[in-house]
């Protein structure tokens, strides 16, 4: 019979919402970290983590130095630059990989694993995902006035317009490719190597990759 994971009884902060919050001039790993677990509360993924309200969880990365602290409190979940002495439980990860674990969790195993869970939220639809890209990145200075985007799904190829003006930038490739790219789950120049395609002047790409980090990284 398969093992099942159950989480035990921990304290759980009162109300039905998850207010998440950063340090002022944040890192990109810190900032990285805010936003896909305020994307896990918006949807309500993960509520068994997301609701405690004590605890402590450092995140770092496996290849690089870059390292940050989740810090559950009784009216907010906390991430800070850095690790703090002696936190619950630690968890190496691939920055570029969706936090996929890379190596074996350390300290209280399973808010580990709870942890891991609220920062590897369901991916939305690659549309769903690119209306929303497209929504918050139009103020950026030098943006298209269109982007198309042309995604292979199992269902087939499928084609959408964004904006309307003179100016046009096409994404194409797998869908899952395409909506990590306008979630911010993913890299907007890693994901080249996935699949995505391109069409566009130097400058437009520039301007998209500006446009990517607004949304990975919520700036």
């Amino acid at each position: 019979m398969a093992e099942i994971m159950t989480f035990p009884e921990a304290p759980v902060r009162e109300g039905s919402t998850f207010p998440i919050t950063i340090e002022d001039d944040a890192s990109p790993v810190v900032r990285l970290i805010g936003r896909t677990l305020r994307d896990s509360a918006r949807i309500g993924h993960a509520p068994e983590v997301l609701g405690r309200s004590a605890g402590t969880v450092a995140v770092r990365s496996h290849d690089t130095p870059q390292a940050a602290t989740i810090s559950f409190g009784r009216k907010t979940i906390t991430v800070t630059g850095g690790v703090v002495a002696e936190p619950d439980a630690t968890v190496v990860v691939d920055l570029r990989a969706r936090f996929d674990s890379a190596q074996e969790p350390v300290g209280d195993v399973v808010l580990a694993a709870g942890i891991l869970r609220a920062l590897t939220p369901p991916l939305p639809h690659w549309c769903e995902a690119a209306r929303h890209f497209w929504a918050v990145t139009r103020g950026i200075p030098g943006i298209p006035d269109v982007l198309i985007v042309d995604a292979d799904g199992p269902g087939g190829p499928e084609r959408h317009r964004f904006g309307d003006g003179a100016t046009e930038y096409l994404m194409a490739g797998p869908s899952d490719v395409l909506a990590g790219v306008f979630s911010g789950a993913d890299d907007f120049v890693a994901s080249l190597a996935a699949g995505l395609r391109l069409k566009g002047t130097l400058a437009q790409m520039s301007v998209m990759t500006a446009a990517s980090w607004r949304v990975r990284f919520d700036v």
